[in-house]
């Protein structure tokens, strides 16, 4: 039986990498799409719950911690355990994130984990809205309506299971799914959606490894504003996390879009056919070139410093935030985010600012208790 450990550690983790493979040959034998903004509703979904992802640019994280902010988008971190069989994430915790956007409009979200007792894997319950604001409503003739508001709201349940125990040497193999119903009221139109996310992680709390793929907002709308129906956003991604044992940093890297390869559109301000205006020569953009920038649009990466162990540092990149926000002056901020955490027995407060374009950064703020 001592022989047939490292062994079956390494089938693991060998199934794993099998496992990223297929997501990413799914990704390059997916049909290309010219312009994808724009094609989905309920965008609540997409977006991330916690300043710490947000300031490393991701929507979620992957980490061999008890994170009540990364379990809501990444449930299968939910039944982590320590090393006496307690749920890492243990007992309750609740944490609160709010975040100012643009124009008025502002995103929040409420959550709480419970693991009843330790009797079941823990559960977490949330609440998140996205209030776009009030407006002036006009009819054909131009005449006043009054105002309204516009708002998403979902409320979503986590929970996760081990798919394999007894790995040793701190490794995981956890399944985690969320269901969330949504609900959207923009002015007298309404439109109800059930989505799930599924995720299967790898975590390997020894050498400081975390992997995980997921297949997010899988689901479709109940009911529809005006009959129409459309598309949740639904995505394909993998995402990795690495901290050297004594390194004070950890990096994070991820690839999303999977199901899509062709992230890329015509931008007028930047067209990859170009016509000399002396010459009439047509110039168009090389095949490495084109491949190699419609891949770095796939590729988010961070780090993440602690300064001893009450406060860290993050900063991330996105390069498909930057390539589409370049506008005439070329490189700018966008694309690139930053927080700053603070971490103590019971409390975690996290802030980050993330460029999503050139104008605004929206702020987030986390704080998380444990009970």
């Amino acid at each position: 039986m001592r022989n047939s450990g490292p062994r079956r550690k390494n089938g693991l983790a060998r199934w794993f990498c099998v496992s990223l493979i297929l997501h990413f040959s799914l990704f390059l034998s997916t049909p290309s799409h010219a312009q994808i903004a724009g094609m989905n509703t309920l965008t609540l979904l997409d977006l991330g719950s916690g300043a710490r992802a947000a300031g490393l640019g991701f929507d979620y994280l992957v980490i061999a911690e008890g994170d009540i902010t990364m379990a809501l988008d990444n449930p299968s971190t939910l039944c982590l355990w320590d090393d006496g069989g307690n749920h890492r994430l243990g007992g309750q915790q609740a944490s609160l994130t709010y975040t100012s956007l643009f124009a008025g409009s502002a995103m929040g979200t409420l959550a709480y984990s419970t693991d009843f007792s330790g009797r079941i894997s823990p559960m977490l319950f949330a609440f998140r809205f996205n209030n776009y604001g009030s407006f002036e409503g006009y009819d054909e003739e131009e005449i006043s309506t009054g105002s309204f508001h516009a708002a998403d709201y979902a409320v979503s349940v986590g929970y996760s299971i081990p798919v394999a125990r007894g790995l040793g040497d701190g490794q995981q193999l956890n399944f985690g799914v969320t269901m969330t119903p949504v609900f959207s009221q923009y002015e007298r139109y309404r439109a109800f959606a059930l989505s799930f996310d599924l995720v299967l992680g790898y975590f390997h709390a020894e050498r400081g490894f975390a992997a995980a793929v997921a297949a997010r907002n899988i689901g479709a709308q109940l009911s529809t504003f005006d009959g129409t129906g459309e598309n949740l956003p639904f995505e394909l991604s993998a995402e990795m996390s690495y901290k050297l044992a004594k390194a004070p940093f950890r990096l994070f890297l991820g690839l999303n879009e999977l199901q899509r390869w062709d992230l890329r559109y015509e931008d007028p301000l930047s067209p990859t056919t170009t016509v000399d205006p002396f010459t009439g020569e047509v110039k168009e953009e090389g095949w490495i070139a084109g491949m190699a920038d419609n891949l770095m649009r796939h590729v988010q990466a961070g780090v993440e410093l602690n300064i001893g162990k009450a406060l860290f540092v993050r900063l991330g990149y996105s390069y498909r935030q930057s390539a589409e926000m370049r506008g005439l002056e070329g490189l700018n901020a966008s694309g690139l985010s930053f927080g700053l955490g603070i971490h103590t027995k019971r409390f975690d407060f996290a802030y980050a600012r993330r460029n999503y374009h050139l104008s605004q950064a929206p702020d987030f703020f986390t704080l998380s208790y444990r009970f």
